[in-house]
């Protein structure tokens, strides 16, 4: 949705109001405990005995901060114990990393690099003087963030243990303060201990944010009257024109509850008529339902018009006045068949995960702004919904969430597997049963908070808990649907779930099937009665991109990326970083969309959740977004590219394949997905064909139809002939709908059905160097050399025409092992096979399974014609097609299958072609000299192998690799 820049300023303006208003109500009650902190690290867990809480501790910290911001801890080193699994332990053993063993060369590959690093016991304290004015004030203790365990004292007295990673620790201290001077020690403690998570669980992980020692957000001393308001929740009934407020009052003074609310964040200004209640108490806690007559003018919030409201709730007793702000908004989220609706209309969820990737800090962070910032991109990027995978986030994301409109699921902060498990009577049950309490009285109001669930696949007896999980909120809370955990393909089913995120209806069949774009996941979810997203879509990976090293500046180093860089540059192709950049991103870029357009297609699908749009910093470093870990882009698609294919409305094309002979007529079926604010009318699509240069060969436009809410609903077809093209060309399908921003396209390729004979009497074509090609060569002649199915060095090396999955260190070398292939465009044994420096799909003919040759004996500034891109842990030099001086004479080698059924396979007939016409013409002279002896052990000699080292796998791959 596009704003005038008025609107926006008139939102951004009444919201930075609405926050303000909310700190200057209770600044008279608050003491900022924000700076300086006397603190010690308790390494020997001594503090307790030792009774450092009646002692004066010697250092310094600044707070709200991580022990690591504040470079305190220990200095990492190669036995340094993570709270993390590890896979692939060939680190450790390959001589060829040794230099990176080292202390003072040390870099790790698994994750980004903390500055310091402390897992245990920490102390902090400081003094803090209370007013006379508070005497006979309730006092709270409030940290926003802490990481994890916390133990108070005041002024020597205990006054209690928290331990919560999802919302704030509160204390009340009412009894242990006193007027004047007092001291806070504060103990934290980021161990697992009985109550284990799962050390994986980005709540915790150095997988991702880093198990990082101290307090984030707010540090304040609160004060409210004896009798308070402990609890707002408020319901909206939006057929009823109300909210239902329900309010806990704790106290035993009966008073007034006055409720008055106002919208911003929106267009227009509603106030509401306020409504006033009087009370007695029923006993120490009283329990009040007050419905908030909304009336005619009230405002609904969405993705398209987040109108909020501001409740201002004031209590007043003769013991004071306590007054509560709620920000919330007229929203009902609720599922019909198998889609969400919001506020009556269907809607998709587009979605990614977010990771507690947070290079800068090591923790989410706590500000409004920053969270809007990602918000945003998230939607220029056409997207509407995130999953925070076994976290929850702060406050201030809800609220920004909120002003944005977007779709939040929050999890319970557990992965409970990998060292932990759910449903088997471990402490962590109990603990994850009363942390989604905690979750949703503290953040429920938020209309963004849509969804929940309890964190990320589980082992252990977790279905029987998570059914009653699911049971209890759909009964306690209607504001948000449920579901028990999010899931990979190979977990159980949860019968009781109100929608299900899993995976199993996601992927692309390249691997097995030629690129098309008609196929759908509809077999996988025809059997499921509830909505279903797909769990984790995409994972493709792409190359790392170096130039992001220098954007570490905070409590991470990119060691990880430092190790990968020089050991490419070791490898001799330092220089083809960006190149391999640029080459595999393209290919990622292809296959998100044509997985999400698959996703699209599919009828009765709910949504979808990427793993996700920007990159995860851990479990080997999975390079998997489209952005880096900062939310930037990394060069080869932007915002406005990425919609055109992951948006409210998107234009899709049903094509049996996109590679054409000449005697055929290339067809389009035009269908739109639409989950839009409104149905379109009588709406016409634009189509052209252009060739490569941009030049429109061929428009036209679809006739004229009404657009419901939905997807899988049919515009027309797209008809070309073919027979007019009479060499190899890449042309473009593109279709738009007048006067707006959709449009989306999609490259086809035509290959002429016979071509010309090409007299190949001077070239010698051979599958093996036998006496002949030696003699060739020898006396100056030319050789084409074809190794399909016949190389071994390199044999190993598996790839696919998709990039690897998620990477190759952590799912245990699964393949395929490359993240693309760059393509020497511009050499002139193209100039007859049209082709971009990366692979498009006219190459899956030749890339999908095909040999690569190993190439790392090869001369150090030797660079193939195509040459696929390893990953980044391994860095061989690999070819699929080279050429070489050899001798007096010359060479090309190629190991993809240009030979066989060259009559059914235009791809592969067009390149073999190519070659034969460049090594016929007079531009054939290659740049290098080879030995024919390291060509020959491409056939001989064993390539690189790869130990894992570890027996231990990913939960995916389990009783699959042993």
């Amino acid at each position: 949705m596009r704003h005038s820049a008025s609107p926006l300023f008139r939102i951004c303006f009444t919201s930075l109001f609405f926050l303000l208003s909310l700190s200057l109500l209770s600044q008279e009650k608050k003491i900022d405990l924000q700076g300086t902190w006397r603190f010690d690290i308790d390494a020997q867990d001594n503090g307790l005995k030792e009774r450092w809480y009646s002692r004066m501790l010697k250092d310094e910290i600044v707070l709200p901060g991580s022990m690591t911001e504040n470079r305190k801890g220990d200095e990492v080193t190669l036995h340094t114990d993570w709270t993390a699994s590890i896979y692939d332990s060939s680190f450790f053993y390959n001589p060829r990393l040794e230099k990176f063993r080292k202390q003072d060369n040390l870099k790790l590959p698994f994750w980004l690099t903390p500055l310091k690093y402390y897992v245990g016991a920490a102390w902090y304290q400081r003094d803090v003087v209370i007013p006379s004015s508070w005497n006979g004030e309730r006092i709270t203790l409030f940290l926003e963030r802490p990481h994890t365990e916390t133990m108070l004292w005041i002024n020597d007295k205990e006054v209690g243990m928290q331990n919560s990673l999802s919302v704030p620790h509160v204390f009340d201290v009412t009894p242990y303060l006193k007027t004047g001077k007092n001291t806070i020690s504060l103990r934290i403690d980021n161990r697992t201990k009985e109550i284990n998570v799962g050390k994986d669980s980005h709540s915790i992980t150095d997988q991702t944010q880093g198990n990082w020692n101290g307090v984030v957000g707010r540090l304040e001393l609160q004060a409210t009257p004896q009798t308070y308001i402990d609890n707002i929740q408020i319901f909206p009934d939006l057929k009823a024109k109300k909210a239902v407020v329900t309010i806990s009052v704790e106290g035993n003074t009966s008073g007034e509850i006055l409720l008055e609310a106002e919208s911003f964040n929106g267009d227009k200004h509603h106030i509401v008529v306020p409504v006033k209640q009087s009370f007695r108490p029923e006993g120490k806690t009283t329990s009040l339902s007050i419905d908030l007559p909304m009336g005619n003018d009230l405002q609904l919030w969405d993705e398209f018009h987040p109108n909020l409201y501001k409740l201002t709730a004031t209590l007043q007793t003769k013991s004071g006045k306590d007054v509560r702000q709620v920000q919330f908004g007229m929203r009902e989220f609720t599922i019909q068949d198998k889609y969400f609706y919001i506020n009556g209309r269907k809607t998709m969820l587009r979605g990614t995960v977010e990771n507690c990737v947070f290079p800068l800090t090591g923790y989410a962070p706590m500000d409004v702004a920053s969270w809007e910032r990602v918000f945003r991109i998230c939607r220029q990027y056409g997207l509407n919904h995130m999953r925070f995978h076994s976290f929850c986030p702060p406050e201030a994301a809800m609220i920004a969430a909120d002003l944005v409109g977007f779709y939040l699921q929050p999890e319970g902060p557990t992965w409970p597997n990998h060292g932990s498990s759910l449903g088997d009577g471990r402490p962590v049950d109990d603990y994850l049963w009363e942390e989604a309490k905690r979750i949703v009285k503290q953040y429920g109001n938020y209309p963004s908070f849509a969804m929940f669930a309890i964190g990320n696949e589980p082992r252990g007896r977790w279905v029987a808990w998570v059914s009653k999980f699911v049971d209890y909120w759909k009964e306690t809370d209607s504001r948000r649907v449920y579901t028990g955990a999010s899931v990979g393909n190979g977990w159980a089913w949860q019968p009781r779930n109100q929608f299900h995120v899993k995976a199993g209806a996601r992927g692309l069949t390249w691997s097995d099937e030629r690129p098309e774009s008609n196929s759908d996941y509809k077999a996988r979810i025809d059997t499921v009665r509830q909505p279903y997203v797909s769990h984790e879509t995409g994972q493709w990976c792409v190359f790392p991109d170096f130039t992001e090293i220098d954007r570490y500046t905070g409590v991470m180093r990119a060691r990880n990326f430092e190790l990968f860089r020089q050991d490419l540059k070791d490898r001799n192709m330092g220089d083809l970083s960006a190149a391999f950049l640029r080459a595999s991103g393209k290919l990622q870029a292809l296959a998100y969309k044509y997985e999400i357009e698959k996703t699209l297609r599919t009828p009765n699908y709910a949504g979808f959740q990427l793993l996700s749009l920007n990159d995860y910093s851990g479990q080997g470093t999975a390079l998997v977004g489209v952005l880096n870990a900062f939310w930037e882009d990394k060069g080869y698609i932007n915002g406005r590219e990425f919609r055109e294919f992951c948006a409210p409305t998107v234009l899709l094309s049903r094509m049996d394949k996109f590679v054409y002979e000449n005697n055929e007529t290339m067809q389009a079926h035009i269908e739109v997905s639409h989950f839009g604010e409104k149905a379109l009318k009588q709406t016409s699509v634009d189509w052209n064909i252009k060739d490569n240069y941009g030049k429109v060969i061929q428009k036209g436009q679809l006739s004229a139809k009404d657009i419901a809410i939905g997807n899988c609903q049919a515009l027309g077809t797209v008809s070309f002939p073919l027979n007019a093209i009479d060499k190899a060309t890449k042309l473009n399908l593109e279709v738009s709908i007048p006067c707006s921003d959709i449009t989306n396209n999609w490259d086809f390729w035509v290959y002429p059905a016979t071509l010309p004979e090409v007299n190949t009497s001077d070239v010698y074509v051979t599958s093996a160097i036998d006496g002949k090609a030696k003699d060739i060569l020898s006396n100056g002649g030319k050789v084409l050399l074809l190794l399909a199915g016949k190389v071994e060095q390199g044999k190993d090396v598996i790839q696919y025409m998709t990039p690897a999955f998620w990477n190759t260190s952590w799912f245990k070398m699964r393949p395929p092992h490359t993240v693309g292939t760059l393509i020497r465009d511009n050499h002139p044994i193209f100039k007859n096979f049209p082709t971009d420096f990366y692979t498009g799909l006219q190459w899956w003919e030749l890339i999908n399974k095909a040999q690569a040759m190993e190439m790392n004996s090869f001369p150090a500034d030797f660079q193939p014609i195509v040459q696929p891109i390893d990953t980044w842990f391994i860095n061989r030099k690999l070819g699929m097609l080279f050429e070489a001086n050899v001798g007096k004479g010359k060479i090309i080698v190629c190991s993809a299958d240009i030979q066989t059924d060259l009559d059914k396979r235009a791809v592969a007939r067009q390149l073999y072609y190519a070659i034969i016409k460049y090594m016929t013409s007079g531009f054939f002279y290659p740049e290098s000299d080879v030995k024919l002896s390291v060509i020959e052990d491409l056939t001989k000699l064993e390539g690189e192998r790869i130990n894992t080292h570890t027996q231990d796998a990913p939960d995916e791959l389990k009783n699959i690799i042993q």
